[in-house]
């Protein structure tokens, strides 16, 4: 269930870390990064990140270790209380998001659907 004590998401300092490294790259105007959801994958749904340039109507924005993080609505209900970290391997790099809310995850992990 819901608890409207908790932020809707929270950021891991690696994560952070590299947010404020892509938004240092990303240019003039970039004021953070944009979490949405995308209907992809053997799952059903995929994360997105995007650079966010403006804060759109009716999105959350958080602002977590000194940076800010724009959440699409749509994608709200879907990431409620997620922790987005920062993973790195030999083979690959990237946002991974500890999201209480899924109910099934693909073998490959790209791709979640919620209940």
């Amino acid at each position: 269930m819901f608890d409207p004590t908790k932020p809707l998401i929270t950021l891991t300092e690696n994560a952070a870390t590299h947010v404020r490294a892509l938004v240092d790259k990303g240019g003039d105007g970039v004021i953070g990064i944009r979490i949405g959801i995308k209907t992809a994958g053997c799952s059903g749904m995929k994360y997105q990140v995007d650079y966010a340039y403006d804060k759109k109507p009716f999105e959350d924005a958080i602002t977590d270790k000194g940076v800010t993080v724009l959440v699409d609505p749509a994608a709200v209900m879907f990431i409620i209380g997620s922790e987005m970290d920062w993973s790195e391997d030999k083979f690959s790099s990237g946002f991974v998001f500890n999201n209480p809310n899924e109910t099934a995850r693909c073998g490959c992990g790209e791709s979640f659907s919620v209940a």
